[in-house]
């Protein structure tokens, strides 16, 4: 199974990535870009999940203890067999 986890700032965090990739499209030439916020994936193999459930339980656990921060970031997982 693989999970791909995405780590988005919360709405209200500042983002200066976001900022600063919203000035350079608008640079190049695409002005009707608005707000734009930057994240991150993760893509993980998980070779010895069982089933859907413990996979997601076992990918949450990761992402509140190491792959995001809880304070400023959101994570949405996504599983495929």
């Amino acid at each position: 199974m693989k999970a791909r986890i995405f780590v988005t700032l919360k709405d209200g965090v500042l983002d200066p990535q976001g900022k600063a990739i919203g000035h350079a499209l608008a640079g190049l030439g695409f002005g009707g870009v608005g707000d734009v916020r930057q994240g991150k994936l993760i893509e993980i193999d998980l070779p010895q999940a069982k089933d859907e459930n413990s996979a997601r339980t076992q990918v949450e656990d990761m992402c509140r203890k190491l792959l995001a921060n809880p304070v400023i970031e959101d994570f949405r997982v996504e599983l495929a067999a």
